[in-house]
């Protein structure tokens, strides 16, 4: 027995430009011809549409298809264990994207509410990426400080925002001098900079230690989404992104060279203490034998 295009397309659900497409590409050609010329699918030709279809409800790509169809031999198991790996993955992610969504619905509920006008007062032309926040808690969401900025975040008043965003452009100004004068990563004004900028993240949305300042600076060079949260794409300069990396680096270097500094300091004075106890301690020996 055999069934006609349109026929197939009927009781199979695909379309017949699908069906066709399958033909020219070679994935899928009926097997019998009517002697008007017309194709004709026979059972075993369906039997292989179902199973293209079933592939295909499960996201394999239709080359990855073919090869699996084409080769008697292959291990179609490890083809499915491998997809049900991605699968599993990208239900993670959905899943992910969810609470994503939850997030900015509690945030549009719970938080401050500002007019078109008064976000524009507000954040003038820095640009909040939505594609980016998305990834961004895709990224970090798991962290407890990625969690603690948005919960604070979502605290802000309209005034927190406005002094906030003030800080941050007052500082952007003297990071554009100091780059466009050409100053060192390491030139102390540069290190402050990017102090003031950790102690900012630190003062308004979580605990910025200098690794993690490290990690969010990373983000700033490798996405240009993330750095307009810094630097609006009209005020940035070509290197400016390394630059502001390098000085965060270059910060972390300086404070761990304080850190261990005031180790030694300290170990110094506790030992000179305790050379002071020892003499104090004999002349009180030996003023008891005299």
């Amino acid at each position: 027995m055999s069934w006609s295009v349109g026929q197939v397309s009927g009781f199979a659900g695909v379309t017949i430009r699908t069906l066709h497409y399958y033909d020219r590409s070679g994935l899928l050609s009926p097997s019998e011809r009517s002697p008007a010329g017309y194709r004709l699918y026979n059972g075993a030709d369906l039997a292989k549409l179902q199973q293209i279809l079933f592939y295909r409800e499960l996201g394999f790509p239709l080359d990855e298809i073919a090869d699996i169809l084409a080769d008697s031999q292959a291990n179609a198991l490890d083809h499915l264990l491998a997809r049900r790996q991605a699968l599993t993955e990208q239900i993670g992610r959905l899943q992910k994207l969810v609470v994503v969504a939850e997030r900015a619905i509690e945030v549009q509920r719970t938080g401050v509410e500002l007019t078109p006008e008064e976000r524009f007062e507000v954040f003038g032309d820095v640009v909040f990426d939505l594609s980016y926040a998305a990834d961004a808690h895709l990224n970090w969401g798991e962290r407890d400080s990625h969690q603690e900025a948005l919960a604070r975040a979502a605290t802000h008043s309209k005034e927190d925002w406005q002094q906030l965003m003030a800080e941050a452009a007052e500082w952007r100004v003297r990071l554009l001098e100091a780059f466009d004068e050409g100053l060192p990563v390491d030139h102390r004004t540069v290190l402050d900079l990017a102090e003031e900028h950790r102690q900012h993240i630190t003062r308004w949305f979580t605990p910025c230690p200098p690794e993690m300042h490290g990690r969010i600076a990373d983000d700033y060079e490798a996405d240009a989404r993330a750095f307009a949260l810094v630097v609006p794409p009209a005020e940035q300069r070509p290197g400016l992104a390394g630059y502001l990396r390098a000085a965060v680096g270059a910060n972390a270097e300086r404070q761990e060279a304080e850190r261990r500094d005031t180790e030694q300091q300290d170990a110094e004075r506790r030992g000179t203490e305790q050379q002071d106890a020892e003499r104090h301690n004999e002349s009180d020996v030996a003023g008891v034998t005299r």
